[in-house]
């Protein structure tokens, strides 16, 4: 993912900065405690497809 298109995302929830992982292809948000995937190289960014964090990914 480009550092740029990085910079300019926000979390649809929380309006937070996000962070990457590329091991499991995620965009984490730790304001909203969700994980946005990444299918293709394209960040799905919809509140319906992310993923809770556990407490022990924060």
């Amino acid at each position: 993912m480009d550092d740029y298109l990085l910079e300019i995302l926000r979390c649809p929830k929380s309006g937070g900065k996000l962070k990457i992982d590329k091991d499991k292809k995620e965009l984490i948000c730790l304001e909203s405690k969700l994980a946005y995937p990444i299918v293709d190289d394209i960040p799905i960014m919809l509140l319906e497809k992310a993923r809770k964090l556990g407490d022990d990914e924060l």
